[in-house]
């Protein structure tokens, strides 16, 4: 692209990398340091590099996004590129005049620039829950302020002020805004977020969140030892057959409560258990099993194909234990986890989770916490924290393709000890024997 002359034509035809996703420019062959910054999202601008006068080649470059395409033509902006580049031959540098100008932004202003151009590569629920943030606690605390005087101490008491409801919003007699630590610590990290993106823009030179200590945001990672997986195991298999015992509230009246203890059981549905079973055996989100579909169940290669993640598009690898555990599953529709309705995915598993870890004596226990427990079966038994963090989906995919002829044996030898570990754990046989898998529906 380096020899030709950026025209519309030209502009028009540039796509976004995909393999790897990153952004690159393409530049123009008529004028040196014009250019064309394709971003991964698809978003193009029109830039210019250039070194000052008087800095020499030692002189850092310096680069200045003249327009976004469309708001220009190529012609007109390769003649604004122009003076931008006859400024800098006369020592005029145009990206520390504008870095200044924005130092004027307030922290309003910046956030919305964030929410335009700097979230490449977050998922839309990601930018959904950040515009929520943005919008709730960062803009009514420090919307008004200039970017240039926020300080350590600002970010410290704007913390402080979401965790004391300073922000929180109540409607019809309940919050629909809530603070909290939690609530304050994360969103104190997405500031420092959107700092850190003013401070690789040159609008400041320092990042006021460093050195702020949030507080604990109740997130930590619980693992489940082999003693409290056989009993989830133990309750997991009582509650698909004689059914989990009644639990009555002290004090209410027992008039209408069954006679016979027989009676007073309650059995959870067949497709909560699985899903359970197979957040356990698998090291999958919560949501990826819920929303897994029968078409993206390869039996026969014994992975998922989910075209959705966190991550992005993965394929799971399923152990002899996860894979029976489908195919002992009857068919109700397109989802594997069958909702109340036909065709529709079960939307949580927060009342049958609760009924069973009270009754295993897990309580507080979290469904995520299976996914911290797979992955710390996998590193405690020295398969390596890149192996590990392939089969959970945290590296990227085009990194992991990349070793796909050598990594796919030890990344199946890896999924089929985790899982064999754990059912058996689950099954009360201390780890030492696994059931072998029962042949899958086509």
């Amino acid at each position: 692209m380096d020899n030709r002359k950026l025209t519309k034509t030209v502009v028009d035809a540039l796509e976004p990398q995909t393999d790897p996703a990153k952004d690159y420019i393409a530049w123009c062959g008529e004028l040196r340091g014009f250019g064309c910054r394709v971003r991964s999202s698809g978003a193009k601008s029109f830039v210019v590099m250039y070194r000052v006068k008087g800095t020499g080649r030692s002189g850092k470059p310096r680069m200045v996004t003249i327009c976004k395409v469309g708001e220009l033509t190529p012609d007109q902006a390769r003649a604004k590129a122009k003076e931008t580049l006859a400024k800098a031959a006369l020592g005029e540098d145009e990206a520390a005049k504008k870095a200044r100008k924005r130092a004027e932004l307030t922290v309003a202003q910046l956030c919305d620039e964030y929410l335009e151009e700097g979230c490449d590569g977050k998922k839309a629920s990601t930018i959904a829950t950040d515009r929520g943030r943005i919008a709730r606690h960062i803009k009514p605390l420090l919307g008004k302020k200039r970017i240039g005087e926020v300080k350590r101490g600002d970010i410290e008491r704007f913390m402080r002020d979401v965790a004391n409801g300073k922000t929180a919003v109540e409607e019809g007699g309940r919050a629909i805004v809530t603070g909290g630590k939690g609530t304050a610590a994360r969103t104190v990290r997405l500031l420092g977020g959107i700092f850190s993106y003013a401070v690789a823009r040159g609008y400041i030179e320092t990042n006021p969140r460093f050195g702020v200590k949030v507080y604990a945001d109740g997130k930590g990672e619980r693992f489940l030892t082999m003693d409290e997986m056989q009993r989830l195991g133990d309750a997991l298999r009582e509650a698909e057959t004689v059914g989990l015992p009644w639990t009555f509230n002290e004090g209410k009246k027992a008039k209408h409560r069954p006679v016979k203890d027989e009676n007073r059981r309650e059995i959870i549905s067949p497709f909560a258990v699985a899903a359970i079973r197979l957040l356990m055996l698998t090291g999958c989100r919560a949501g990826e099993i819920l929303a897994l579909r029968w078409s993206e169940v390869d039996f026969e290669r014994g992975v998922l194909n989910l075209p959705d993640s966190k991550t992005g598009a993965k394929k799971v690898l399923l152990g002899a234990p996860a894979l029976e555990v489908l195919a002992d599953l009857p068919r109700m529709g397109d989802y594997v986890i069958a909702g109340a309705l036909p065709n529709k995915p079960r939307s949580d598993l927060k009342r049958p989770w609760e009924r069973i870890t009270r009754h295993a004596g897990l309580e507080g226990v979290r469904l995520h916490d299976l996914r911290h427990s797979f992955a710390s079966v996998g590193a405690g038994a020295g398969m390596g924290l890149a192996t590990v963090g392939k089969l959970l989906g945290h590296a990227s995919p085009v990194t992991t393709a990349r070793y796909a002829h050598l990594a796919d044996d030890p990344l199946r030898r890896a999924s089929e000890s985790i899982s064999g570990t754990i059912a058996a754990a689950m099954s009360g046989n201390n780890g030492s024997v696994v059931t072998p898998m029962k042949k899958g529906r086509s």
